[in-house]
């Protein structure tokens, strides 16, 4: 079971924009509050110019939502601000959270414009829990994304999170360990993760460790009779060929042979990577130590990785840190949350917004997505985005639309494809009805999900851009809804 590493019960209820109490204050008044809406949350652009996302941060949604009112000392805080009255405290006093989510499952690829998460809720309970629900998934999303690009060009070699001294404040650094373990890193450094989240925790030294003993190899001798089974040696504080790799050689000789052990690895974390590497590694080779490992690191990513590992460089694991605990190339994941239906007398109405970019038109309606999948390849082909009352039927051709040009469309031919629901339901009216799945079952699956798409969707530089489609009834519906709000309607 994961545990909050500041307590299971934190209530992070007012991490919430201002205006989601303002606008829920109005509603109070006008007595909308226990109005049915439907909301999305999905996003417009890959990071990085890439081709996917990895979802991930779902468990945290569910524990904030599950742990969500407002304490006393919250509405104590929120009267001193001198903006809403006492019948509305009284509201939030009982607060909780009463509707029914529907959630992509965590750990799966996803894709612009599909509807991740699907709140159908109270007016004001569904507002008020955008802010946390944005921000949660937004950044482990982004993390495991990054983090997956990276292990991707490490070409089956591990890779270690070692970021948390250059994460955004504590929760990034935590919760970013969780997201790049989804993400396919192999443990973290982040010892906080390790303990909340079943995750291997790593690390050997620092060049302070060195630096505080007489010489190196007297620093390398330490450390090997500490630890004798598990000994792996920084080897550029002072100079990795003359010095660094000389002393490792020695104490592997001198003190690790005796006792029957052997030197497990040697780090870098500076110079050409490339270059030390190869030479670190002949000189390893010809000491007879062909088993020890070589780690570097280094203010790597996903390109210098590749470009090393193009250049013949010796690595056999990787630890990477800024680059990947804060998605430095692109650090900013922008999932939004839109209004896309209110119910009125036991009727869905959809809802648009309009706008002059067309990137931002939002697709109306209470929604369904699901991936469709060739049977021949078992690779996916699109996911479609359908009304929820829409019936698929496999054994019938269906025709998929681009989301706003109707002239570009497929076919897909009945009995050669497959429809699987991407969504699944996380709330049932306020009750938790997802399961428990550790870390290790999130991260397996979304390597499994992986392999459910094509390798040129994963490519770092124009990438194929995956479809995400309309049923022709909800383009139709869409493209009306365009033309009247064009009117003034």
């Amino acid at each position: 079971m994961e545990e909050n590493y500041v307590g299971r019960e934190r209530n992070i209820t007012l991490i919430m924009d201002f205006y989601e109490l303002t606008m829920s204050y109005n509603y109070f008044k006008l007595g909308k509050q226990d109005e049915i809406v439907y909301f999305d949350m999905f996003y417009r652009k890959n990071p990085d110019q890439g081709g996917f996302v990895i979802f991930a941060g779902l468990q945290q949604l569910i524990e904030a939502i599950e742990n969500m009112h407002f304490s006393d000392g919250d509405i104590e805080y929120l009267r001193s601000l001198n903006v809403f009255d006492e019948d509305f405290f009284a509201y939030l006093k009982d607060f909780h959270f009463t509707g029914t989510i529907y959630s992509v499952k965590e750990g799966t690829p996803v894709f612009p414009y599909e509807p991740l998460i699907t709140v159908k809720a109270k007016l004001i309970e569904a507002q008020l829990i955008e802010t946390f629900l944005l921000v949660t998934i937004n950044h482990q999303s982004l993390i495991a994304t990054k983090a997956r690009r990276i292990v991707q060009e490490a070409k089956g070699r591990p890779v270690m999170e070692f970021g948390a001294r250059r994460a955004q404040g504590y929760d990034g650094a935590h919760y970013g360990a969780r997201a790049a373990y989804i993400g396919g890193v192999v443990g973290s450094a982040t010892v906080s993760a390790g303990k909340d989240f079943h995750m291997p925790v790593l690390g050997t030294m620092a060049h302070s460790f060195v630096q505080s003993f007489d010489s190196e190899y007297e620093a390398f001798k330490a450390y090997a009779l500490t630890y004798p089974d598990n000994c792996v040696l920084l080897v550029d504080t002072y100079d990795t060929l003359k010095s660094g790799v000389p002393h490792a050689i020695r104490v592997a000789e001198e003190v690790l042979a005796p006792m029957g052990k052997r030197l497990k690895g040697i780090r870098l974390d500076s110079g050409d990577i490339a270059y030390l590497t190869k030479k670190a590694r002949m000189m390893l080779d010809v000491a007879g130590l062909h088993d020890c490992q070589i780690t570097v690191s280094n203010s790597l990513d996903e390109y210098l990785i590749r470009s090393v590992l193009e250049q013949g460089a010796q690595i056999d694991s990787f630890g990477v840190g800024e680059n990947m605990i804060v998605s430095k190339s692109s650090p900013v994941f922008g999932g939004v949350y839109k209004l896309a239906a209110i119910e009125k007398d036991g009727q869905i109405i959809p809802k648009i917004k309009i706008s002059e970019n067309t990137e931002k038109i939002t697709n109306p309606g209470f929604k369904k997505v699901y991936r469709l999948i060739e049977k021949e390849t078992q690779k996916a082909i699109a996911d479609i985005i359908a009304f929820h009352d829409e019936v698929l039927d496999e054994n019938q051709d269906l025709t998929i639309y681009h989301q706003l040009d109707s002239w570009k469309h497929k076919t897909l031919y009945a009995g050669t494809y497959e429809i699987h629901p991407l969504q699944t339901l996380v709330f049932d009216e306020g009750k938790n009805v997802y399961p428990h799945y550790s870390l290790d079952e999130i991260r397996i699956y979304s390597q499994q999900q992986k392999q459910l798409l094509w390798d040129e969707i994963f490519r770092l530089e124009y990438p194929h851009m995956y479809y995400v489609d309309l049923t022709k009834r909800l383009l139709d519906y869409k493209l009306k809804m365009l033309a009247k709000g064009k009117k003034g309607h």
